[in-house]
């Protein structure tokens, strides 16, 4: 098996560019390797103000229950990605479960 040490400075600029704009985006750095470049990314849960959204519930007869629910099932939990440079040099993102 050949083993392809990953050198390309353009590569590691892509994921240094990602990392960076994801950091500013407001996700914090679990975990980083630069001997294998990856990171793993996590953004905190949004709190969710229930009261507010329980009166505009109220006052829109129940039509806001979709907006609500999908505040609360998409912003409410911790997200984590992973950010990493493939064997062909190639910067992707992925979620971390």
């Amino acid at each position: 098996m050949k083993n392809n040490p990953i050198s390309s400075e353009k590569s590691l600029q892509d994921f240094y560019k990602r990392v960076s704009a994801r950091i500013h985006a407001g996700f914090i750095v679990k975990e980083k390797n630069d001997k294998l470049p990856f990171a793993i990314l996590s953004r905190e849960p949004r709190s969710i103000n229930h009261t507010l959204n329980f009166a505009l519930f109220c006052l829109t007869l129940g039509l806001w229950s979709i907006g609500w629910l999908y505040m609360t099932f998409v912003y409410g939990k911790e997200k984590r990605i992973l950010i990493a440079i493939d064997e062909d040099g190639k910067t992707f993102e992925e979620p971390c479960y």
